[in-house]
């Protein structure tokens, strides 16, 4: 044992040192800069142009008294939701000819109009493109009666009593920072991880593995790079959410203590969100160290790659289904299958008190790394070094 530690230590330092201490290493720090800043870029304008594009228009063809009842009506949806919700309502007098008017408008570019409203609040009449938009119409309804029958009295007042927290918000508010934290585990195992598919592709290439699987044994070996690239994602990680807090204390006000609390409290929270993300790193890892392994080329890395994130991609939505019903079929089956387990438990721990499920599932991953791990040097050993009983490798040796 004490050998196996001593050589994967070896290969763990040897690794650790020439990745996190390369000139690379500062781009490698660099790059998930770019796709936030693309992300948020283009999401700001793509939410604008959907929120523009969404957002009905209806012209109104009555008099100036009717369409002042008609905004009044209006306002008072549009307090209730969001004005960006309710539809836009464009006033137009009306001319001699209804019929050209209304084929006029209907084929408007500025602004695009959804439909036309005529008659007044009297007979009231939509013509447009409406089929099958039941909320536009339902709003439209609400509108024209709420200004038929226009009150003066003031609004209902409500007396207000504000709490800090209360069940529901809480279990709204939990189940955002567990969509949240999930989403962040994927995203930075599917962003580290997939170098290890190219792990063994040097050593192999230049001849330099033989002289490794000489010296050390290969569970030593593939311990040691598994280990060595956690360190060096971990590293990256504290520098990244190290960046991420000071830029949300800087932007946001209140800080980061404004963001939504779990149900675990913050402390508890990053502690498991760090131990999770060395299980979900050490179980994908090793499942591609493994299949990394079987390559010869770069090219067969490349090829494998697009498989191996699809397989991530499908994980990850397995895992999602956890998020707001934890004790659900669906979240258990998800916590109990290895590869899925950490970002589910992670979830669980930002919407459950409980403490026992997650040292339940830290030794259950725990085991499957074990397992993988043993299963690839050992598929490694035969397939690649050639070493042992020449059969396939999910065949037994018949003992005679």
């Amino acid at each position: 044992m004490m050998r196996f530690l001593r050589s994967s230590f070896v290969i763990a330092r040897r690794d650790f040192s020439a990745t996190v201490l390369s000139k690379a290493f500062i781009f490698f720090l660099l790059g998930p800069l770019f796709p936030l800043l693309l992300g948020g870029v283009f999401g700001g304008i793509g939410a604008r142009v959907a929120t523009q594009a969404e957002r009905p228009v209806v012209a109104v063809v009555s008099s100036e008294s009717d369409f002042d009842r008609l905004s009044k009506a209006r306002a008072q949806l549009a307090q209730a939701l969001t004005d960006d919700a309710v539809v836009r309502l464009v006033y137009y007098a009306p001319e001699p000819d209804p019929a050209a008017q209304q084929k006029h408008l209907l084929a408007s570019q500025s602004p695009p109009v959804r439909a036309v409203l005529t008659g007044g609040l009297d007979r009231p009449n939509l013509t447009g493109a409406v089929a099958g938009d039941a909320g536009t119409l339902g709003q439209l309804r609400l509108i024209v009666a709420n200004a038929r029958a226009p009150t003066e009295e003031a609004p209902a007042s409500i007396m207000v009593t504000n709490v800090h927290n209360s069940s529901g918000s809480l279990a709204k508010e939990r189940a955002l920072t567990a969509q949240i934290g999930e989403m962040l585990l994927f995203f930075l195992t599917i962003l580290l991880s997939g170098m290890l598919l190219s792990q063994l592709i040097e050593e192999k290439s230049n001849k330099i593995i033989e002289v490794i699987a000489a010296a050390v044994p290969i569970d030593a070996l593939f311990v040691g790079k598994l280990f060595a690239m956690l360190a060096a994602s971990v590293v990256g990680i504290v520098v990244w959410v190290s960046a991420g807090a000071l830029l949300i204390q800087l932007v946001k006000q209140g800080g980061v203590s404004t963001l939504p609390p779990p149900a675990l409290g913050w402390p508890a929270f990053l502690f498991l969100g760090v131990v999770y993300f060395a299980m979900n790193y050490l179980l994908l890892g090793a499942a591609f160290l493994t299949i990394g392994a079987q390559a010869s080329t770069v090219r067969e890395v490349q090829t494998m790659s697009m498989p191996v994130t699809f397989g991530q991609v499908l994980i990850f939505g397995f895992a999602s289904t956890a998020i707001g019903n934890p004790d659900s079929g669906s979240a258990l089956a998800a916590a109990i299958f290895p590869l899925s387990s950490p970002m589910v438990m992670l979830a669980r721990a930002a919407e459950q008190p409980d403490w026992w499920p997650h040292l339940l599932a830290i030794a259950w991953q725990a085991l499957w790394v074990a397992l993988i791990l043993h299963f690839g040097a050992r598929l490694f050993r035969k397939t690649v070094l050639k070493s042992g009983p020449r059969t396939r490798w999910w065949k037994r040796k018949s003992v005679a």
